[in-house]
């Protein structure tokens, strides 16, 4: 269950010592990648959000959505509509959407369940005009 900004934003919440010294020693030029967030997330067995939180708290960006969706420079997205998209992708993904949107959890599901790297979902996703939201770092 994703946190409400409120909650995220809160002035009596303060992030964990143990996941802000590691997401210390995984920042780089101030970013933290997507990836190296769901690891330290697995390794302490947290949340992701709670990563996120704590990058968020310590003013690191995270970079290098595994999506593709932001965090590569100066064109910020690293994908491209999907020239063809497999009718099991297209289903997958139709079946999934919530209110016209494809939360960035379920877009990994069916990434695993295909047995396909994650920005082939974002870019079918991109061809059908359909956003993945509900990012598991809360970066958006």
């Amino acid at each position: 269950m994703s946190m409400s900004r409120k909650e995220k934003n809160s002035s009596d919440r303060k992030p964990r010592e143990e996941i802000a010294r590691a997401v210390t020693e995984k920042t780089r030029e101030g970013q933290l990648t997507c990836a190296a967030a769901h690891s330290i997330a697995e390794r302490m067995n947290v949340p992701p959000e709670e990563v996120g939180y704590t990058a968020d708290a310590l003013g690191v960006k995270i970079g290098k959505c595994q999506l593709g969706l932001f965090g590569y420079g100066q064109q910020k997205k690293a994908i491209v509509p999907a020239a063809e998209i497999p009718p099991a992708l297209k289903e997958a993904i139709e079946s999934s959407v919530v209110n016209g949107r494809l939360g960035c959890a379920a877009s990994w599901k069916i990434a695993e369940e295909l047995r396909l790297p994650r920005m082939d979902v974002s870019s079918a996703c991109e061809a059908m005009k359909i956003k993945i939201s509900a990012c598991q770092l809360g970066a958006f």
